[in-house]
């Protein structure tokens, strides 16, 4: 479901290419070095822009290195940390294990169910450092899981429970920014999911696995209401931003979350087009 918080690399300067692919490097290193090849395989764009945004707002100490990893073992790679990128690297290690044991109780994907094994002494790692976020997600990623099985069909609904998911992980403390991450990672969370549904409704229907859209896909204006649900969400997220004091990576962020996460919208819809076009 991850995947879609992303940056425009064609509207962005080379500096700041440069700054994010720094922090992305070292989310990369330290999932590596906490949670070996298995956690480093969680790596996601998502989690690198709540590094980003966590770290713009409260601008803590960095710790940047030149090192060579697996992918550029010739060439070192500049990679930025800061205790952000542990957070991350932590909720998101908590997110995929009990995703992945979702998905074996939904599919029965035995790939799945071996990952799951070699994320769970991380998750336990994990889990002990933040025990109140740990049973807020587990507890709301298997009510979404009810949800599912129940065939729910209200988007409210589907994409609240995954928007609440996104709240708990930006909301990283109890101070006056709360408010403001916790209604942005809402809105943001209702975006991915309803994106995540509107890209695959049409394979999830071949296959007869559940889809929030599948009873609606088929329906007159159906693109235009989801294109307008999800400017909604984004511009709700992208008010909360705003009111955030967030000046070091600013211009990553605003092109991440006016143009970026529009991506996989661009590209899902001229890949209809062009099978509408074909037939």
């Amino acid at each position: 479901m991850f995947g879609y918080v992303v940056v425009n690399k064609e509207e962005l300067k080379f500096r700041e290419f440069n700054e994010y692919k720094a922090i992305y490097c070292g989310l990369c290193r330290t999932l590596r070095e906490k949670y070996g090849i298995a956690g480093q395989l969680t790596l996601n764009y998502d989690l690198t822009f709540v590094v980003l945004l966590l770290s713009g707002l409260y601008e803590p100490p960095h710790d940047t290195r030149a090192l060579r990893c697996m992918i550029h073992p010739f060439q070192k790679q500049k990679m930025e940390r800061n205790e952000f990128t542990e957070y991350a690297a932590d909720l998101n290690i908590l997110f995929s294990y009990y995703k992945c044991l979702d998905d074996w109780r939904d599919d029965r994907d035995a790939a799945k169910l071996f990952y799951s094994c070699l994320l769970k002494k991380g998750n336990r790692k994990a889990a002990l450092v933040w025990k109140k976020k740990a049973r807020t997600i587990v507890s709301l990623l298997r009510e979404l899981n009810q949800k599912e099985k129940e065939e729910e069909k209200n988007p409210d609904v589907m994409a609240g429970l995954f928007g609440k998911i996104m709240a708990e992980i930006l909301a990283c403390r109890e101070d006056v920014w709360e408010s403001h991450l916790r209604k942005m990672g809402f809105y943001l969370g209702k975006f991915i999911y309803l994106m995540d549904a509107y890209e695959d409704v049409y394979d999830d229907r071949k296959k007869g696995c559940y889809n929030l859209f599948s009873d609606s896909c088929e329906q007159p204006g159906f693109d235009e209401e989801i294109r307008e649900i999800l400017t909604m969400m984004m511009a709700e997220c992208c008010r909360e931003f705003e009111m955030l004091p967030v000046l070091k990576y600013g211009e990553i962020l605003r092109n991440i979350l006016y143009s970026g996460v529009w991506s996989r919208y661009l590209r899902v819809k001229k890949e209809r087009r062009q099978v509408k076009e074909t037939k």
